[in-house]
């Protein structure tokens, strides 16, 4: 079975709605997930919402093709929680690091005490749906699910907000300590102004030399080499421009995570072009 989510927390996320969800109703949910399915799909300050197309059932007198309103919320944090959770998250360099390359640390819920940030029971998740099926969560609100799923992926400060927490609100409370002020900045980095270019090359430039060398310093050098090359530091962090971007950009139709495949490039590169130093 294909997966409805390529992050850890996206695949949470699933788990979550399938610990109190009918089997039958997830795997036609499923289904309901895709764009043919979804007609409008948005994001709201307290949730997601979405028009789903349905199908004809006259069992439940739907004698024409319907489309449903369907509605998706987390149970908000209050702000007094949120204020320790903040305090928590800007003191620990390895949340602010994960979260500055656009992903979720899998110790995150370790700053979240009496509520925590991926769902975790029934109560957690608030759902509506105009449809006149009794159950609730229904195969609608499972699709909606699903494709929220997916956004998260893309956006896991969607998270912050649907707990009640605007990314800007959360930029704010980080610049109040020296180490959350280093997310808050990378959080609002601007996009590089392309410029143009008139060549795909860099072009050569000439230096002027002002005295001729002697035949020996021309092949020998003026300066002895060194017996021995420095090895590359091993601090040195793979992929780093890649992450920056997050995982699974738009390009990257395959399962299997886009960082970890560049990493195993430029391991390969390392490893290959090692006997030249």
């Amino acid at each position: 079975m294909v997966k409805q989510s390529r992050s850890w927390w996206g695949q949470k996320f699933i788990t979550a709605l399938e610990s109190f969800t009918d089997d039958s109703r997830l795997k036609r949910g499923r289904a309901y997930a895709s764009d043919s399915r979804i007609l409008v799909f948005a994001i709201t300050e307290s949730g997601v919402a979405a028009t789903i197309r349905g199908n004809k059932n006259p069992y439940f007198g739907v004698y024409k093709e319907p489309k449903y309103l369907t509605e998706i919320m987390l149970t908000p944090i209050s702000a007094e929680e949120w204020t320790e959770i903040i305090a928590r998250l800007s003191s620990k360099a390895s949340v602010v690091a994960k979260l500055l390359l656009n992903e979720v640390p899998e110790n995150i819920e370790d700053c979240f005490k009496r509520t925590k940030l991926l769902p975790t029971k029934r109560k957690d998740l608030i759902t509506e749906c105009s449809c006149p099926d009794y159950s609730n969560p229904c195969k609608h609100v499972a699709g909606l699910c699903y494709r929220l799923a997916q956004e998260l992926d893309q956006d896991p400060f969607l998270l912050f907000q649907l707990r009640g927490l605007s990314k800007e609100a959360l930029q704010r409370e980080l610049a109040k300590s020296p180490l959350g002020r280093i997310l808050s900045d990378g959080l609002d980095e601007s996009e590089l102004e392309l410029k143009k270019s008139s060549s795909l090359h860099t072009e050569p430039k000439t230096v002027s030399k002002n005295t001729i060398p002697e035949l020996r310093e021309f092949w020998l050098g003026s300066k002895r080499l060194p017996s021995s090359m420095p090895m590359p530091s091993s601090t040195s962090v793979s992929a780093i421009i890649v992450k920056k971007q997050g995982d699974y950009p738009a390009f990257w139709h395959k399962e299997n995570s886009f960082i970890e495949t560049m990493e195993e490039l430029y391991q390969r590169v390392k490893i290959k072009n090692s006997n030249l130093l």
